[in-house]
């Protein structure tokens, strides 16, 4: 058991809603999260994520997943990945391993290819 919860308020993740790898994962992290609360999801082409986050450009949602912290700051591609494992119960720990030597540039090389390649990887079976 770790320390007491702390409620926090939710983080919206803005991910490409047409890409089938996209939404799982959006839909699997948002499970993840529930049982704080600490997570809501938003296709990149909804009305309500153009309505709510306007400076955030349907260029930028499509090419890499938009974390919006409940401060207003807007972590991108594998920058976002340390603060969504911090909101999952029994993961946060995994989110340290970013503050390694060399861990932030090799996942923003990864998450990049996984990026440019989400859409041939969502169709292999």
């Amino acid at each position: 058991m770790g320390g007491p919860s702390v409620a926090r308020a939710p983080a919206v993740l803005i991910y490409d809603g047409e890409c089938p790898m996209c939404r799982t994962s959006a839909l699997w992290l948002m499970r993840l999260a529930a049982s704080g609360g600490a997570l809501e999801i938003l296709p990149c082409g909804s009305g309500p994520r153009r309505t709510r986050f306007p400076r955030i450009s349907d260029e930028a949602c499509s090419s890499a997943m938009q974390l919006v912290l409940p401060d207003g700051r807007v972590l991108a591609g594998a920058d976002a990945v340390p603060e969504l494992l911090r909101r999952i119960r029994g993961l946060g720990w995994v989110a340290s391993a970013f503050a390694l030597p060399g861990a932030r540039p090799l996942a923003r090389r990864f998450y990049a290819w996984v990026a440019r390649n989400r859409l041939r990887l969502s169709c292999r079976r």
